[in-house]
């Protein structure tokens, strides 16, 4: 079975290839990959859950401190 990971990273960079070829910066494409995955989670998930999952996202932002617990 395939790693999500080994599925998912080759074509975000493939994506962030294209954008730069077209002189769109990374952080409007990172934008755009956020969108996605909002409407991707709006499938299957509250707006509560959603957005705790950001807010989960936001708080362990800083890779210097320690995490108190990692999400399942």
């Amino acid at each position: 079975m395939a790693d999500i990971w080994d599925i998912v990273r080759p074509k975000i960079a493939a994506a962030l290839d294209e954008a730069k070829a077209a002189n769109i910066p990374e952080d409007v494409t990172g934008r755009a990959f956020l969108v996605c995955a909002v409407e991707i989670f709006r499938r299957s998930r509250t707006d509560a859950d959603i957005a705790a999952e950001l807010q989960f996202t936001a708080d362990t932002l800083d890779q210097s401190e320690p995490q108190a617990f990692m999400r399942p």
